[in-house]
């Protein structure tokens, strides 16, 4: 047989125009082509939906936080160990999944390209060594840049040209594929025991603020071309009031939209956590309506939301100021570190409660900013895993999304003081299949640059997904399980053209791709650069610089991205 045909699905391939047609799907080769195809493997998809593979743009997966956080969590794995089955290897799971139990995972929900979003520099060969053992899926990971040394010092220094070089030579460097900016300046300044409070608060000892920061990054990363916006972690995470910062934060570069031909210059994430209102842990409301009108009127910046879902996880940040606070609020155990000159992170269990006012309201917020944006192309759905729970809940979300029944639902159980104060109850809309499809990968693909990802077109990645659910006979508003149930097992996940999963279970295994991408740097600008950072190096770390490259051949397989925007 030569290639494969997927027959008789009603497709979902929004960047295509295509809503719930039903059509063949032809491939060869590892991609979707033009029909027919003679002597083809045929996959029967009568009433079911088929969509491209899902995309993950913002999943903590790999790295040494994560480690810490299976190492520390044992009680974490307990109750999730999967032993060896056929083709799938053994390991643990819920919050902090090993690193193939996390391919699998995925793959079993119909999704084939995540992104680890928060990877120190020097610690990222780490980083990709996990992404090298997490099976099927295709990844690459964002190094954090938002409180390093370098770029700082060339801010306060004005040295623009330098800083922008030493921005592309880090991202070569450590294989990395887009700029992260984390609590810009406030996880610097917690290493002097100080917090940073606002856009316009000085750095200490570099006397920059992170408006600077943010601004003199998202303009490097514009010129640069980087296929992905600024990836931002505002300041003030988690505080009351702290929809002011958000919505400061995407203002702070709005008169850069210029050069960007109409896409976001600015992606902020995990809203959910910075989208309060209220001004004590009394009145903390939701601000979610504030940054939605902010959303709704400006076509510069694009969110994802960070939901929560009620139940144990495990939270993990680079901002280790926020981790702190929260083992201070929570009393769960909690692991701190500083990365040299790059950034800090920490870890705490945690627990999502019902009837937690405070956990209420967190979870109202990201449901009412995926609900009132009213672009779905500019909100991505995400639970910052595992921050506001596993990944594996996203079917459970989808369902919120799709069913105000299934809201309703919910917030008869949560606290009485936050139902009332949040204004999800009065939000009627729900979800389309085609919206689920745009916030679930084609507006993730197409954010990342991956134009290769997200579709169904002809020369597209073969990476698709096909659910046994019948439009035509399920109604997502009333029959909100049925749909739970069809997103978290596809019927067949189909990577470059080979089905790995039918029926959830893994059939096949291969190794994804790594993607990163290699700005633009000149043989002069880089000899410059070298001759100006080693001696710095020497200073500042505790590796030499030629330890601290990661080559592409330790890679397994690389795929450089050309800068696209």
């Amino acid at each position: 047989m030569s290639g494969l045909v997927i027959r008789n699905g009603l497709v979902y391939d929004p960047l295509n125009r295509v809503e719930g047609e039903r059509m063949d799907i032809y491939v060869k080769d590892g991609r979707i082509v033009e029909g027919p195809l003679k002597n083809a493997e045929e996959v029967d998809a009568s009433h079911m939906v088929i969509m491209p593979g899902g995309v993950d743009v913002h999943s903590h997966i790999a790295g040494t936080k994560v480690n810490v956080g299976r190492l520390m969590r044992p009680e974490d794995h307990v109750k999730d160990v999967l032993p060896r089955s056929g083709l799938r290897r053994a390991g643990v799971g819920h919050s902090v999944p090993t690193t193939y139990i996390t391919g699998y995972r995925y793959v079993e929900m119909g999704y084939t390209t995540v992104f680890e979003p928060a990877t120190p520099p020097l610690k990222t060969r780490h980083t990709h060594e996990e992404l090298d053992e997490t099976p099927i899926i295709d990844k690459g990971c964002f190094p954090l840049m938002g409180n390093n040394w370098f770029i700082m010092d060339y801010i306060r220094e004005n040295k623009y040209e330098e800083c922008r070089d030493y921005v592309a030579w880090l991202l070569e460097a450590v294989k990395g594929y887009a700029v992260k900016i984390v609590n810009p300046g406030g996880v610097e300044a917690w290493a002097w025991g100080k917090y940073i409070t606002y856009l316009d608060e000085p750095v200490p000892w570099f006397e920059i603020t992170p408006r600077e920061i943010i601004r003199w990054l998202c303009k490097i990363n514009l010129e640069l071309k980087n296929p992905h916006p600024i990836h931002v972690h505002t300041n003030n995470m988690a505080k009351p009031g702290n929809y002011e910062t958000t919505i400061e934060t995407m203002d702070s570069v709005k008169d850069m939209a210029s050069t960007s031909n109409g896409q976001p210059i600015i992606h902020v994430t995990h809203v959910q956590f910075t989208g309060r209102s209220g001004t004590s842990w009394i009145n903390v409301g939701s601000g979610a309506p504030e940054i939605a009108e902010y959303l709704n009127q400006n076509q510069h910046a694009e969110i994802d939301v960070g939901q929560i879902v009620f139940g144990d996880t495990t939270t993990m940040t680079a901002d280790g100021s926020f981790q702190f606070l929260l083992h201070l609020l929570s009393g769960n155990k909690w692991a701190n570190s500083d990365v040299e000159v790059e950034t800090g992170a920490g870890v705490v269990p945690f627990r999502y409660r019902k009837g937690n006012y405070v956990n209420a309201i967190q979870w109202g917020i990201g449901l009412e900013l995926a609900l009132l944006v009213k672009d779905p192309w500019r909100v991505q759905m995400t639970t910052d895993h595992p921050n506001g729970g596993p990944f594996t809940e996203y079917p459970k979300v989808i369902s919120w999304l799709m069913s105000r029944r299934a809201r309703k639902r919910l917030l008869r159980k949560i606290n009485s003081t936050a139902r009332r104060r949040l204004h999800l109850e009065d939000v009627d809309r729900e979800y389309s299949l085609n919206e689920v499809a745009v916030v679930t990968r084609a507006a993730q693909a197409k954010s990342l640059g991956l134009a290769w990802k997200g579709h169904l077109a002809p020369g597209a990645d073969a990476d698709i997904a096909v659910y046994n659910l019948d439009p035509k006979q399920v109604d997502p508003s009333r029959d909100y399980l049925k749909v739970r149930k069809a997103f978290r097992k596809a019927t067949y996940t189909i990577k470059d053209g080979s089905i790995v999963c039918k029926d959830g279970e893994i059939v096949s295994s291969m190794l994804g791709r790594t993607y990163w991408v290699k700005p633009p740097l000149s043989k002069e600008a880089r000899e410059s650069l070298i001759s100006n950072i080693s001696g710095k190096f020497r200073e500042y770390y505790t590796v030499g610089l030629d330890n601290y490259v990661i080559e592409d051949e330790y890679l397994a397989n690389p795929h450089v991205v050309a800068p696209a925007r």
